[in-house]
Formats: structure tokens, C-alpha cells, sequence
């Protein structure tokens, strides 16, 4: 099924590029690969940051419970071998 809107572009086997080293649209289009693949990396970057902070504010956290429930857990024993006596 076709669209009204589609066409076909066929580019022929045989067909060599003519634009050269100093070709300006080549290197326009080269530097915006290039841009584009920078923008990847620090998109991964970025990700990357998100994910550690993440990770830390998990860590931090974690932390301050394990705290709070040694705490608990020795006024716990506390409380217990008071009883016992």
C-alpha cells in the first residue's frame, strides 16, 4: 500500500560522492554527526549522574534506618536485661 505523500528514491550503484575534504556541506554535515554524538554522550552523562544520586539518596537513607534500629535494638537489650534482673 502506498501513500499519496511517499516517493521512492533509488540512488544508483554506481553513483561516487564529488564532494571532497573541503566541501562546505560536507563539513557541515560531519559537524552536525559530530554534534549529534556529543549530545548522545551527555544525554548518557546525565543519565549516568541521575542514577548515582539516585543510588546515594537510597544509600543515605538506608543508613539513617540501620542507625535507628541499632539504637532501638539496644535499648531493646537494654530494657531486657533490666527485666531479667
Amino acid at each position: 500500500m502506498t501513500h499519496e505523500n511517499e516517493s521512492k528514491i533509488t540512488i544508483d550503484p554506481n553513483y561516487k560522492e564529488d564532494r571532497g575534504p573541503g566541501d562546505l556541506s560536507l563539513l557541515v554535515e560531519l559537524h552536525k554527526k559530530e554534534i549529534w554524538e556529543w549530545k548522545q554522550k551527555e544525554s548518557e552523562w546525565v543519565k549516568t549522574e541521575n542514577q548515582l544520586s539516585g543510588t546515594k539518596k537510597i544509600i543515605n537513607e538506608l543508613s539513617a534506618k540501620i542507625i535507628d534500629q541499632v539504637r532501638i535494638i539496644a535499648e531493646l537489650e537494654k530494657k531486657l536485661a533490666d527485666k531479667n534482673k
